[in-house]
């Protein structure tokens, strides 16, 4: 079977064919700049890449390219061949704790959450129409960032603000990254052969979240209302005291859009350092003895640490601690930092290990270490295929 994972942001739309359930990635793409100038996509197939500049006024455009790529590389000769397309959805409130089939009263539900998320909801939407428009006849299936974390119980989601901010607009934490907690949950479970597992996922890119998972539900996460909170990230600030947002806008006289933008866009490991928001490069300038650049750096990943201590709390005591995503699953220098400042939990790193790079699974603690750490590789993509594979089978 045939299925295609989408993920469409405000001008770009990312994409992965599957055959299933074999598991085979037949070709893969990155669509960018759609609607501003300057466009282009991205092909990957046969372990060979290439881009192709072209004018994309809109998402119905890089999807007409998307299915010409499909066909010219011989993937398909038909859109019939495609059993199903999978959407990434940011945000399903607390209604939606699994995926589900698209129908436009489901599309007109999801629009209602978009005060929820104004920069992805929307986006996400605008690239289940563009399909919808040129596939009618294909079943379109919704995955929710959200929905892996409706299991958190009451203590771990209420704020401790008025109750009524809850009942009345919906202020609770909802957590994000879902999908790719679900997925490494999924696969340290399979490869352990356990579902009674109590996980630390820590998925650490340039966005990054630590999830607390006992037997497949989640008991907390670090993302909140938004993903901006929890632990430093590449722009984004993570957990800071809500007082300097007032404070700052009347320094500066910036309104509170301007300031927001700050806190997003402009902090984590970009505004301690001033040098970037990538990882590597907050590395190659530690190394070459940056004092800002080692501020972020242990900043960073002591925040990420002391995460990963309060869930062990929680759990009492962790059966195991998975690395993913970008900085996690990619750089040793980092995995190291964080380790060592988290070593009073009897965690014991093998450093030969963590230089290895894991196509798939790998053990990076010690046999003595008292939990196991492992670099999980996620692929967000593969679990939208599965859920949208399982809900039309």
């Amino acid at each position: 079977m045939k299925i295609l994972s989408v993920n469409a942001g405000s001008s770009s739309l990312k994409f992965t064919l599957f055959e299933l359930p074999s598991k085979e990635n037949l070709i893969s793409g990155y669509f960018e700049k759609i609607g501003i100038g300057n466009s282009f996509y991205t092909i990957k197939i046969n372990n060979q890449k290439f881009e192709r500049e072209v004018d994309l006024k809109d998402h119905s455009v890089a999807v007409k390219y998307l299915i010409e790529e499909l066909i010219n590389n011989k993937v398909i000769s038909s859109l019939d061949e495609i059993d199903g397309v999978g959407h990434r959805i940011v945000h399903g409130a607390d209604k939606y704790s699994q995926s589900v089939i698209l129908n436009e009263e489901i599309i007109k539900d999801i629009e209602s959450f978009n005060d929820l998320a104004p920069l992805h909801n929307p986006a996400n939407l605008i690239g289940v129409r563009a399909f919808i428009k040129n596939m009618p006849n294909t079943p379109m299936i919704g995955v929710f960032d959200t929905a892996f974390h409706q299991t958190m119980p009451k203590e771990s989601f209420i704020y401790a603000l008025p109750y009524e901010y809850y009942e009345k607009y919906g202020v609770r934490k909802y957590g994000f990254h879902g999908t790719s907690h679900r997925f490494i949950n999924k696969t340290i479970c399979e490869k352990l052969g356990r579902e009674d597992l109590k996980v630390i996922s820590c998925h650490i890119g340039s966005g990054a979240s630590i999830c607390a998972i006992d037997s497949g539900k989640v008991i907390d996460t670090s993302m909140g209302f938004t993903p901006t909170p929890g632990v430093v990230m590449g722009t984004r600030a993570g957990d800071i005291d809500v007082s300097i947002i007032p404070y700052i806008m009347k320094k500066t006289n910036k309104t509170l859009d301007e300031v927001m933008n700050d806190i997003n866009k402009k902090s984590g490991l970009l505004g301690i350092s001033g040098i970037s928001s990538d990882a590597r490069d907050i590395k190659a300038s530690v190394l070459e003895n940056n004092e800002r650049a080692k501020l972020a750096y242990d900043i960073y990943t002591q925040k990420i640490a002391n995460y990963i201590a309060m869930y062990n709390n929680m759990l009492n005591t962790a059966d195991v601690i998975c690395f993913t995503a970008g900085v996690g699953e990619r750089s040793s220098f980092f995995r190291k930092a964080i380790m060592e400042k988290f070593s009073s939990l009897g965690i014991k790193l093998d450093e030969e290990q963590n230089e290895e790079v894991f196509a798939e699974f790998g053990l990076i603690s010690t046999k003595d270490s008292k939990i196991p750490v492992y670099v999980v590789p996620t692929d967000e993509e593969l679990m939208i295929a599965k859920d949208t594979f399982d809900l039309i089978s």
